[in-house]
């Protein structure tokens, strides 16, 4: 049996995590971050790219690789992502997205995830972030002309 192969991208931006609300027409939605699988000749990082463009609209660049799930049934590595253009939009082709949203570590508390067992990376991944300060700029001047304008910017 062959496993299954996916990539993840994780996106911080002021505390929040990019995430998506999806789920087939008839299950409950739960949030994840942008994330699917390999495509034939596909690489992780590409997927990973590929996919957060389909479901956010967003244009991203890998900074390095951050956690490897491996389960039974396959693996998927989640990768830390920078935005580098693109607008926020849902261009799913499976039509399985309904909402992009920037959830802090308090929203992932209580939220419904498709993988429930991300939860805490998840938290604390965003509670260590570091940028540097050219990342700061970059990300502050790609967020002010892509994205929410309602991101409080300190």
């Amino acid at each position: 049996m062959k496993k299954w192969l996916g990539a993840a991208g994780v996106c911080v931006y002021d505390r929040k995590v990019l995430m998506v609300l999806q789920g087939t027409p008839e299950e409950p939605k739960r949030w994840s971050v942008p994330s699917g699988g390999l495509e034939a000749g596909e690489t992780f990082e590409e997927c990973c790219v590929r996919e957060i463009k389909e479901e956010t609209g967003l244009n991203v660049e890998i900074r390095q690789s951050i956690w490897k799930k491996e389960r039974p049934y396959g693996e998927i590595i989640y990768f830390a992502v920078k935005v580098v253009g693109g607008e926020e939009t849902i261009n799913d082709p499976d039509k399985l997205i309904y909402r992009i949203d920037w959830k802090s570590p308090d929203e992932l508390t209580n939220l419904a995830l498709s993988y429930p067992e991300d939860k805490t990376f998840l938290i604390e991944y965003i509670q260590n972030y570091k940028h540097d300060d050219l990342s700061i700029k970059n990300d502050r001047e790609l967020i002010g002309e892509h994205l929410n304008n309602d991101i409080d910017e300190k």
